[in-house]
């Protein structure tokens, strides 16, 4: 089954997240030799240079792995997201990332926007990065970055996505601006396993509860970056994108959505909601 693209990005990825260096290597393997194309790493995670490693160790030509990395907040005083940028690019064996994001909007208004966001402008129009996007960044804010941005398209926004939290007003006002969404945390943290929609869902599919809450966000045009640290997890939630679900389960499945944020820090912006 070819694989889906949204803006060129694969639809699905593997997110490192939480994952320690030898952790990520190891995962970054087994995500590639499970056919991933799509791999997703950040300056906060501290294990770039594992996944850059793992990329060149796997013998899969760099033109078809897509690479995501994002400038951490603490990087954003001025000339810093320049700085690290490249130190990231440097760390992961490349000249360009495919897509190179702000992790979050400034912590509580640090610096202004025109500051960081116009560093990130200058690495895409330097080619640097072939595409630029955001993450965490709520309605107010997407309006406001496009407005630094100008004609520059955004990539993605990367926001906590899953069932029980389909973050539908910021998925809406992005999907009005032509800005797709990617997920993560797209398990809720392990929290869909059991769930007995899913399950009995599941059990008419051949697929688990985590294959059929992935295949539902697919479903509804969100990229997904699950992780995961064994081989065998990170195989079967590859497979959710085979999934093709039918408008009475996605209906269902739209019903699980409690509003179960589960990222929220002293860090994150005013959430829309």
């Amino acid at each position: 089954m070819a694989e889906k693209l949204i803006n060129t990005i694969p639809q699905m990825g593997y997110g490192t997240w939480n994952r320690s260096p030898e952790e990520a290597y190891q995962g970054v393997l087994w995500a590639l030799e499970a056919g991933c194309r799509h791999i997703d790493t950040a300056q906060g995670y501290q294990n770039e240079e594992a996944v850059g490693r793992a990329i060149k160790d796997s013998g899969i030509p760099r033109d078809e792995i897509h690479i995501t990395t994002k400038i951490a907040p603490e990087n954003f005083a001025p000339g810093e997201p320049t700085r690290t940028a490249l130190e990231s690019l440097e760390k992961l064996g490349v000249d360009q990332v495919d897509l190179l994001l702000l992790h979050w909007p400034a912590i509580k208004n640090q610096y202004p926007m025109p500051s960081y966001a116009g560093e990130l402008a200058a690495l895409y129009d330097g080619g640097k990065a072939r595409m630029i996007g955001i993450s965490n960044f709520t309605i107010p804010l997407v309006d406001e970055i496009i407005s630094v941005l100008g004609d520059r398209p955004i990539a993605t926004n990367q926001c906590e996505m899953h069932v029980y939290f389909q973050n539908r007003k910021v998925a809406a006002h992005c999907a009005e601006k032509g800005i797709p969404m990617t997920a993560y945390s797209p398990l809720a943290r392990g929290a869909v396993k059991d769930d007995p929609v899913l399950t009995e869902i599941g059990a008419r599919y051949g697929a688990t509860d985590a294959q059929i809450a992935l295949a539902f966000l697919m479903h509804e045009g969100h990229i997904v970056i699950p992780s995961s640290g064994k081989k065998e997890r990170i195989i079967a939630n590859f497979e959710a994108r085979k999934i093709e679900l039918n408008d009475d389960d996605v209906a269902r499945i739209r019903g699980l959505d409690k509003h179960m944020r589960l990222v929220n820090g002293d860090w994150c912006p005013v959430w829309d909601d």
